[in-house]
């Protein structure tokens, strides 16, 4: 017997999380922050952990450029330090008063009807501050940070650590062949598999249906290998490892209008409290 009524099979969007890096992509990069939190790890570098002034600059930028971040590498080459007394000496200080209110992008984020996350390796701290500024702090249903990814006891420096020689990064950058073996980190942190992988798992995130939006090359290629789908933001350059580029976070909608078909009514979404808890709406 015939009821009279016609079904139409609804399709799953294609994307249903959308995965965002905060510094230099929530924001553009000529906002300044960036320079001021390098000059800020520089005098860490000089003031707290004694280094030679000459070989700061090219140290910091090498191990960053291994290691993810500075304070990574710093830590696997064998320096002590706290983390937080870290984060309070590069990020604390950092004049976020560069940081204006976006409007534009808080409307698009909270029209769209998809889980919004922020997946950062500084520390939860700074990204709350950052949000803030930006006006963007109900817009994110949680943020993934150094904070979420590194327990104090996976980080805490080991007791037999104390006297042990630093090693010559410089000298190992000098000379790759001579048979030193680079140290590892203990910090977890982009552009690496196991930060990617934790916050899939700390946020139930299915890689295959998530854009993954970042400044960074090096995080989109990881990104890009372990399934999420990548977008290159503050460049109009398709390159290794990127699937879509973005000269401005603002131009989400017209680059993924399929990410409004979903919700029609496009309902404003909030999140109370944006860093530690999940809020489903």
């Amino acid at each position: 017997m015939e009821n009279g009524h016609n079904f139409q099979e609804v399709s799953n969007p294609k994307y249903d999380c959308l995965l965002f890096d905060i510094d230099d992509t929530l924001y553009p990069l000529n906002s300044g922050m960036s320079a001021h939190t390098a000059r800020n790890i520089e005098e860490y570098m000089l003031q707290k952990l004694g280094m030679e002034a000459e070989k700061v600059p090219e140290l910091c930028n090498s191990l960053y450029k291994t290691y993810g971040t500075t304070m990574a590498g710093l830590r696997a080459i064998g320096y002590d330090f706290d983390y937080d007394d870290f984060h309070s000496s590069v990020h604390g200080r950092l004049p976020y008063s560069l940081l204006k209110p976006d409007p534009v992008l808080k409307g698009i984020l909270q029209s769209l009807p998809c889980r919004k996350l922020g997946f950062t390796n500084a520390d939860t701290g700074h990204a709350i501050r950052v949000l803030k500024r930006l006006g963007l702090e109900d817009c994110f249903e949680r943020i993934i940070s150094f904070d979420t990814l590194n327990s104090s006891d996976d980080i805490r420096p080991p007791d037999d650590k104390n006297g042990e020689e630093i090693f010559d990064f410089c000298e190992y950058t000098r000379r790759p062949d001579s048979g030193m073996v680079l140290p590892k980190t203990p910090v977890i942190c982009k552009p690496f598999d196991n930060a990617f992988e934790k916050a899939f798992k700390l946020a139930d995130i299915d890689p295959q249906r998530t854009l993954f939006f970042d400044d960074s090359i090096r995080n989109l290629m990881t990104a890009k290998r372990l399934g999420l789908h990548t977008v290159a933001v503050g460049t109009s350059v398709r390159s290794t490892g990127v699937d879509h580029a973005l000269e401005s976070i603002h131009n989400i909608r017209e680059a993924f209008p399929e990410l409004w078909e979903a919700d029609e009514k496009n309902e404003i979404v909030n999140y109370k409290v944006a860093i530690e808890t999940t809020v489903k709406a």
